[in-house]
């Protein structure tokens, strides 16, 4: 079965949140490092993608807005630049499958014992919330304004781009 699209997931109170121990096997988040480019580099300027509305996103769409994120920046070198994805896909999406062909009734409970079983993770992101930011020097922050926009299309909230000066 194919995976469900992010708007079946993208909103808050479509699954209340349950503690791990209650669910057996919970699926590792696709994401599997956050900080790309040069950590310890001194850069002046600091470009956020943060959150306008409360909302989950998937780890999947994080892994995606993360790669065509570092991807764009890669054309300036791993060392002018430190990428970090903020936020961490903690939050267990679970699913009730339904079958849908003739006969399916004798196979399944409908919505006797409807827990759901894990299918993936995802991350709660508030309003505010930074997801994604670049830091980098004034001279490229424009192109990291375009690539933390291309990320934004892979990300199910709305999001706004800002960019922060550290003139010191």
């Amino acid at each position: 079965m194919p995976l469900r699209p992010g708007r079946c997931y993208s909103k808050l109170d479509t699954m209340p949140y349950t503690r791990k121990e209650y669910i057996k096997g919970v699926p590792q988040p696709k994401l599997t490092r956050y900080d790309f480019g040069n950590p310890s580099g001194n850069f002046q300027c600091i470009v956020e993608l943060y959150a306008l509305e409360d909302g989950l996103v998937r780890s999947n769409a994080l892994d995606a807005a993360r790669m065509i994120a570092n991807k764009e920046m890669e054309s300036i070198g791993q060392q002018n630049y430190h990428l970090k994805v903020n936020k961490y896909p903690h939050h267990v999406l679970r699913e009730n499958k339904m079958l849908a062909m003739a006969g399916a009734d004798r196979l399944q409970e409908g919505m006797r014992l409807s827990f759901g079983k894990p299918i993936g993770t995802a991350a709660i992101v508030n309003k505010g919330d930074v997801i994604l930011y670049i830091r980098c020097d004034p001279s490229v922050v424009e192109l990291a304004k375009k690539a933390l926009k291309k990320a934004a299309y892979k990300i199910s909230v709305k999001t706004r781009i800002r960019v922060i000066s550290n003139s010191s």
